[in-house]
């Protein structure tokens, strides 16, 4: 079988109208942004994870792939959209040709990628949890009353620059954030992401390497 390759899977119109709609979806339900914009970027962190700590293309490319499909299932519900993504994936990929050994990598990824009951099982779902944990940023808020904001809007939204940082050599992933502290806190930030950035820590010792985290150029974990 061919490859398939992540510009094949971000042509392919079943994919595309999943993307949209299940944004949409999200969006009813006051759900932060889960367009193109956050699957293109989770897509490309996930890349260069793999690339970074030197494993080989086609991983790398497998990372992207799975970063590119991983919310797929939020067309159905939130609710379990990780294991439901990995059967629509499963459908798409297999359709799209893909060998059935790189598609199940690929499921484990997306089915294991939400905080709630997800771990890393393959170097490509760690890559996927990194990358997608740390798209947190002001333009993923939908509510554009400030006067409104919940906390989740409010971390968010006070989320001025985030940068995952990968240091091979050093065996480290940080993930440095800019947050405005007229908005919300790094305590806030804790409050609702605690449960990701356990999870973050988890994926990079998958990896090999330990994981940090910086605010405002201090230290936090």
């Amino acid at each position: 079988m061919d490859r398939v390759t992540l510009e094949e899977v971000k042509k392919d119109p079943e994919v595309d109208t999943l993307i949209v709609q299940g944004n949409e979806h999200l969006g009813a339900m006051g759900f932060t942004e889960h367009s193109h914009r956050h699957l293109n970027l989770v897509a490309s962190i996930s890349y260069n994870v793999m690339e970074h700590l030197g494993f080989d293309r086609r991983t790398a490319e497998l990372a992207a792939i799975a970063g590119y499909l991983h919310d797929i299932g939020n067309v159905v519900s939130r609710q379990d959209h990780g294991q439901t993504g990995a059967l629509l994936a499963y459908r798409i990929l297999t359709r799209m040709g893909m060998p059935i050994h790189e598609v199940a990598v690929i499921m484990g990824a997306i089915g294991n990628h939400e905080e709630e009951y997800g771990q890393a099982v393959n170097a490509v779902g760690a890559a996927l949890i990194l990358a997608d944990k740390s798209d947190v940023h002001r333009s993923r808020v939908r509510n554009k009353d400030i006067s409104t904001f919940d906390i989740h809007d409010r971390v968010n939204y006070a989320v001025k620059h985030s940068f995952l940082r990968v240091e091979a050599a050093r065996r480290s992933i940080t993930l440095e954030l800019n947050i405005d502290l007229s908005v919300s806190t790094p305590m806030e930030y804790f409050e609702i992401f605690m449960t990701r950035m356990m999870m973050c820590r988890r994926a990079a010792a998958f990896l090999g390497c330990h994981f940090g985290l910086i605010a405002n150029g201090a230290r936090l974990l």
